[in-house]
């Protein structure tokens, strides 16, 4: 309804929502929402709701009781074009204090895409971008949908590592975005749409609080929404972190609380229902999920509807006029040709290796059947996939059994080896029906970490699993080499099924690799490979708290363009077939007393919560079927490490003693790998120092040769000799405030130690060094010294010397040197006081610089 007027010259118009549509939402929050209002003032010319060309102003208010969001609408564009604005001010279960609001921008920037946005959330800002072909593709009979996610390494005011400086292909991390924010949104996008469509969506700038990942999936949404791909409903997410102590959960939790989380929940979904989850979980209780899920929809709830009504003033208008659909009689003709011999097929049960050629056969003789009528072959091939789904539902309704003659929560058959491969360090083979996976876990020192450059710094990751599904575990042949996107993400949900049951590094200083070789497939070969990775954990003799196993469950639907409901069949343990022909693929993993980690994804509207019980509760049962089955084989850890695994040793020094150790240039390190056969050899930032042999009588040996190494500032060697002290600086003294060039000695985490005055020319006396701490690297903030270093690919810089700090040490600026040069003088006078630090962190730098100059 729009009501008009004018007062003083401008005209006002009002938006009413009918009392009838409104109920239509979720009234059980908002008990006392009838209707509301959106106002807009604008000037006195002509204006239609789907136009702003002559807009001057336009402000919107929206105050209910459980939400607070506004729209606005300004002349600040390029030419001045209309930019309108949306602000989220607040979401249920936020609280108020330190939470940023969420702004969604459109008009002002990539205003040649179909859509484009900019999010924005505290000084965190993503732009994402939706555009498609001008012409659909009639031969393709699938959505061409494609996704891309980037993480601007320039967000976060560093640059990439790589040898030209450039972004370039997606790091795993990205490649898992795009997939969160490709699930929730293809179910949604108009059955037949077949242009080619792409969302991108890039990270332009990055705070470090909070995780990008929900934001991204509703930045991407929401510039599909305003475009004219015709996608249904807005969809949003949100991130929800769990406080066991306090049995609180957390919406959008900063990395600080999610490191004591015990649970890491992204939901996605629409103002109706959930249409993802992704996650992982400490062992927590399915009624836990459940209350998270829950907690995170009705913030979603609140973000869809925001950017609903958003679209709504600005006018969005879908295209549905090149949607391709099928004859509409079509789909009787297919019924009245196969429903009997659909029937047949799936009464005589069977496997993939039977049924599969039965259903070639039929499609074959449906297509030459319909030869005469001269039908697209798409819409033959959706039409036999629809009577394939319905008479599959059919059966389970009408019998309790499913297409390959299975109740719906009977398990298919297991069978299980452990230890079957004999050099390596664990291994087992883990058959459930026709999947199979071989899995192998791999145990090495610290140095067999994987590391992984993100916006955050640089990750190493003491545990990985790395999943590999070749063309011929479905009988067919096609590209084999790097992993794609399935595979990084069935890999990672393995993985992280995987983590809650590891020991700490205290208790098991192994680095571990788990591989998953998937040899056959035939429905969930990501839980078979935690299945089997467990396995292969136990055989290496790790000693894992509980056994883990995982369950991939479906469900069949009367109407898959619904949301679930009472009437929908949850099916334990899915075939590839009730995959493809279903409308869910929920997969559970966890041990007997909790869950680990859960991925949903829907093919239909959204799945209900009650629906959501239902699933989680038959997974617990098919979980523990399958832990039992596990128990048979290994039931617990093997008591002793193989004898390919190297034997471990480490201890710690202090910080002030890491010189030492190392050497200059990393010679003492090198040495001592060397002369004592050792296989390797790490010291840390902290003074944790491990070694790594297999011959445990020179391991101890260079144990106690490091120990005596940082005994003195005159430590004997291998051979028992004494060494003379080191030579010290004999050069002139800096002067404070003039310019030098260091030579990068070493980087850390608080700053640069530099050369900067050079020692005699025969190596007799060593140069001078300082400090330039983190704070005097740059003019703005650095958040991760050791990749801004690296990415500035130098191995001098040019440094003003500051003087000695309290503890006599030497103090640098690199800051002041680029200020000099900003403010153009050629020549700029040093500050007399060195940056002031805490008392902690000047004891840290002193005894750093102390245990390089001793060595």
């Amino acid at each position: 309804m729009v009501e008009g007027g004018t007062k003083s010259g401008v005209q006002i118009l009002s938006y009413k929502k009918s009392e009838r549509a409104v109920k239509r939402r979720n009234m059980s929050r908002f008990p006392l929402l009838s209707f509301f209002c959106i106002t807009f003032i604008v000037s006195s010319h002509a204006f239609t709701p789907t136009s702003f060309q002559s807009l001057s102003v336009k402000r919107v208010s929206v105050s209910l009781r459980s939400i607070n969001f506004s729209i606005e609408s300004d002349k600040t564009g390029p030419a001045e074009g209309a930019v309108h604005r949306l602000t989220i001010h607040n979401l249920p279960g936020q609280g108020e204090d330190g939470i940023q609001p969420i702004v969604i921008e459109t008009g002002k920037i990539g205003r040649q895409a179909a859509g484009a946005v900019t999010l924005t959330r505290g000084d965190t800002t993503l732009y994402a971008t939706a555009a498609r072909d001008a012409e659909p593709k009639s031969d393709l009979d699938f959505l061409p949908l494609s996704v891309d996610y980037q993480e601007r390494f320039s967000s976060a005011g560093t640059t990439s590592g790589s040898y030209n400086k450039r972004d370039g292909r997606p790091a795993e991390h990205e490649v898992l975005t795009c997939r969160l924010i490709d699930r929730p949104l293809r179910p949604l996008i108009a059955d037949g749409w077949r242009h080619e469509t792409q969302l991108l969506t890039w990270v332009l700038s990055y705070d470090g609080v909070r995780s990008c990942d929900p934001l991204a999936i509703t930045a991407s949404s929401a510039a599909l929404y305003l475009s004219d791909v015709p996608l249904s409903k807005a969809v949003a997410a949100v991130m929800v972190g769990y406080n066991n102590t306090t049995d609180t959960l957390i919406l959008n939790p900063t990395h600080e609380q999610m490191e004591t989380s015990q649970l890491q929940l992204i939901v996605a979904g629409t103002k109706d229902a959930v249409l993802m989850i992704e996650g992982a979980a400490d062992f927590l209780p399915e009624e836990t999920m459940v209350r998270a899920v829950n907690f995170g929809h009705q913030a979603i709830q609140v973000i869809t509807e925001a950017v609903e009504d958003f679209g709504q003033s600005i006018g969005v208008t879908k295209k549905t006029d090149t949607l391709i659909t099928a004859p509409p009689e079509l789909q009787g003709k297919v019924d009245a040709l196969m429903t009997e011999k659909v029937d047949a097929m799936y009464a005589g049960g069977g496997t993939k290796t039977t049924q599969g050629p039965i259903q070639k056969e039929l499609k074959k003789e449906l297509v030459e059947a319909l030869e005469e009528f001269e039908y697209e072959k798409n819409d033959i091939n959706k039409a036999w996939k629809d009577l394939l789904c319905r008479r599959m539902y059919e059966k389970a309704v009408a019998t309790g059994k499913r297409c390959d003659g299975r109740d719906l929560e009977e398990i298919r058959r297991l069978d299980m080896e452990a230890g079957f491969l004999p050099s390596v360090h664990g291994s087992a083979l883990f058959t459930r029906g026709e999947t199979q996976v071989i899995a192998t876990a791999t145990l090495g020192d610290s140095g067999m970490r994987q590391k992984i450059d993100r916006l955050d710094g640089t990750e190493e990751k003491r545990f990985y699993l790395q999943y590999t599904f070749p063309p011929s575990c479905v009988g067919e042949t096609g590209r084999s080499g790097a992993p794609g996107r399935r595979e990084i993400g069935h890999g990672n949900l393995a993985e992280r099924a995987l983590i809650p049951t590891l020991p700490t590094e205290q208790e098991f200083p192994y680095t571990i690799r788990v591989e998953s070789l998937v040899t056959e497939s035939h429905g969930s070969s990501s839980m078979a490979s935690v299945c089997g990775g467990c396995l292969a954990l136990m055989d290496a003799g790790v000693p894992i708290k509980n056994p883990i196993a995982g369950i991939a469950m479906g469900m069949l639907l009367d109407d898959k363009g619904a949301v679930s409901d009472s009437n929908a069949l949850i099916l334990s343990d899915i075939l590839g077939t009730e995959d493809a022909l279903g409308t869910m693929d929920f997969k559970v993993a966890g041990d007997r007393n909790g869950i680990t980690t859960f991925q949903l994804d829907i093919k239909c509207e959204g799945l209900s919560l009650e629906t959501m019980e239902r699933a989680l509760e038959q997974a617990r049962k098919g979980r523990l079927h399958i832990l039992d089955s596990m128990d048979k084989v290994l039931a617990s850890p093997r008591e002793a490490l193989p004898d390919t695994v190297p034997k471990i040793a480490t201890f710690s020094i202090l910080p002030e003693s890491i010189g030492k150790v190392i050497g200059p240039g990393g010679k003492q390190i090198r040495a001592i790998i060397e002369d004592f056969e050792l296989s390797g050899m790490n010291v840390n930032d902290e003074g944790d120092v491990q070694l790594s042999s297999f011959k445990s009588d020179k391991l101890a040996e260079a144990e106690e040769f490091v120990k005596l190494l940082i005994s003195g500032p005159s430590g004997k060697g291998k051979a028992g000799g004494g060494r003379p002290d080191r030579p010290q600086y004999a050069g002139p003294e800096p002067v404070v405030g003039e310019k030098y060039k260091g030579n990068i000695t070493g980087i850390h985490q608080f700053g640069v130690f530099l050369e900067f005055m050079p020692g005699a020319e025969d190596g007799s006396t060593p140069g001078l060094e300082g400090l330039c701490h983190v704070s005097e690297l740059a003019t703005e903030r650095v958040r991760n010294c050791e990749a801004f270093v690296k990415s500035m690919n130098v191995e001098q810089l040019e440094v003003i010397y500051l003087g000695m700090n309290d503890k006599g040490k030497r103090q640098l600026s690199r800051k002041q040197v680029l200020e000099a040069k900003y403010n153009g003088n050629a020549k700029t006078e040093a500050k007399k006081e060195p940056t002031q630090m805490s008392d902690d962190e000047l004891d840290i730098i002193a005894k750093a610089i102390e245990g390089v100059q001793n060595q």
